[in-house]
């Protein structure tokens, strides 16, 4: 009862706060009504501000459903092993892979990170390679040797494809008040190839795993909300073009617009699970039943398997209705006068043409806990361009080199308790929130600009609504 009645109580400040920000609202034509809403993801939404904030059963759950949750749950956090084994059903990891679970990516359902130690191999960060000719339905060409991306482990005697070493440039700047900052630009190295070198036109992407809260909701958002959004020529003159990616439908044999991945290169929970699980856990499913093995590499092909696929259409059913029916924690300090203040830099910055608020899920057969719930994610689910300091040299469909997903910020102020850590961006390089503004360019660079350009008040004003996400 104390944490509903400290619920109601922040929802009636922020009532006040609400107010204040619709001048704001109508001067920079952006619906900001629900900056200070609590209940990020709606109906879905959980009262958890702890390490397992992102892994709760999303609020409106059945009983039967909530079962349901946690035998997903089971089969996201444990581990996979090498096949032929007494536990068939959780047998066929690799034979080339960069993680055994699917939790050890996405670490209590958060994001990744970069290694931190030299020699650390990657696990959750991927490196992902393409060529400058697409496969088959416009996808990214893979490497010859190493396909489509780098696999760091391998089981039995069959050989890692290889290691990453990063090193970092430094990129000191000051904001206009003086105060100086320094950016960490990654530089990265391939050693230990085992397979040979890559092809002289293969171009790469390093990838952390983004946190998984609230994708149900985010796939079941209307096609039409997600196009309005979009100005591809920026016809009303904002400096900002948000467009979707158009990618291929393995099931429905025909392009739709993509949704997850940090290109929108996946159209679903489904397509997104079963990427990770063929390229980067070296598991097959009905979805990709082929193994993850090129031809340079006969010791992998010859390896034993775990079926086909390996991963049963139940198990894997299992999974994607797991991440489907993750709850997404409230917001926080609400009634704090800093934070509402924040909420009108944030749109007076310019940082919500593109991190919107708000959208309403559309009617989702066989899901009633996702369908109809007005929820506060702060992306478009468009592709932005960010400039050429972001720019990875790997076009996705598409998706340029220099085009990225807007990412959602729910959840954004707890991840140092989730995961003890605040990278942040694609590949992680920026340390905090602070970081990753800076590193915004392109469209954002007004966003940018206005940020560095705030005296320090304003930056931990604006810092500190961002951490009540």
């Amino acid at each position: 009862m104390k944490s509903v009645a400290l619920v109601t109580v922040t929802r009636s400040l922020a009532v006040v706060a609400l107010l204040s920000l619709a001048t704001a609202c109508q001067r920079e034509s952006v619906d900001t009504r629900e900056l200070l809403a609590a209940d990020s993801g709606g109906g879905t939404s959980v009262q958890a501000d702890n390490r397992k904030a992102f892994s709760q059963p999303a609020a409106n759950l059945e009983v039967n459903q909530r079962a349901e949750f946690f035998i997903g749950n089971a089969f996201f956090n444990s581990p996979w092993v090498v096949a032929p084994a007494s536990a068939g059903a959780r047998d066929g990891l690799g034979p080339l892979f960069n993680a055994r679970s699917c939790d050890a990516c996405h670490n209590n359902d958060g994001r990744g990170r970069p290694p931190e130690k030299p020699g650390e191999r990657p696990v959750s960060l991927v490196i992902q390679f393409a060529t400058p000719t697409p496969g088959d339905n416009n996808q990214p060409g893979a490497d010859p040797r190493y396909g489509v991306n780098l696999n760091p482990f391998a089981i039995g005697t069959i050989k890692p494809e290889g290691n990453v070493a990063i090193e970092h440039r430094e990129i000191k700047g000051k904001f206009a008040d003086g105060t100086a900052y320094t950016l960490l630009a990654p530089q990265y190295r391939f050693t230990e190839l085992a397979y040979g070198e890559l092809a002289h036109d293969t171009s790469f992407s390093p990838r952390v795993a983004p946190a998984v809260i609230g994708s149900g909701l985010l796939e079941a958002i209307t096609e039409a909300q997600i196009l309005e959004r979009a100005d591809p020529d920026d016809r009303d003159g904002d400096g900002i073009s948000g467009r979707p990616n158009h990618v291929w439908n393995r099931l429905l044999k025909r392009t739709v617009i993509g949704r997850f991945g940090w290109k929108l290169n996946q159209p679903d929970i489904a397509h997104q699970t079963a990427a990770a699980f063929s390229a980067e856990i070296g598991m097959s499913t009905s979805l990709r039943p082929d193994q993850n093995c090129t031809a340079v590499q006969p010791e992998c092909a010859a390896a034993p398997t775990g079926g086909s696929p390996e991963i049963s259409d139940v198990i894997f059913e299992h999974i994607v209705s797991y991440q489907r029916m993750l709850g997404v924690p409230v917001r926080r300090h609400l009634d704090d006068k800093e934070t509402q203040r924040g909420a009108r830099l944030f749109v007076e910055a310019q940082c919500a043409a593109c991190h919107r608020p708000t959208f309403v899920t559309g009617e989702i057969n066989g899901a009633p806990w996702l369908s109809k719930q007005t929820i506060h994610p702060f992306t478009d689910l468009l592709l932005h361009d960010m400039g050429e300091q972001l720019a990875d040299g790997r076009a996705d469909f598409e998706a340029t080199a220099s085009e990225w997903r807007t990412p959602p910020l729910w959840g954004l102020g707890l991840q140092k308790t989730v995961n003890d850590h605040t990278r942040l961006l694609h590949d992680g390089r920026a340390r905090d929130i602070n970081e990753a503004i800076l590193w915004h360019g392109g469209e954002a660079q007004r966003a940018q600009d206005a940020y560095r350009n705030m005296p320090q008040a304003d930056r931990s004003a604006l810092l500190r609504f961002l951490e009540s996400l």
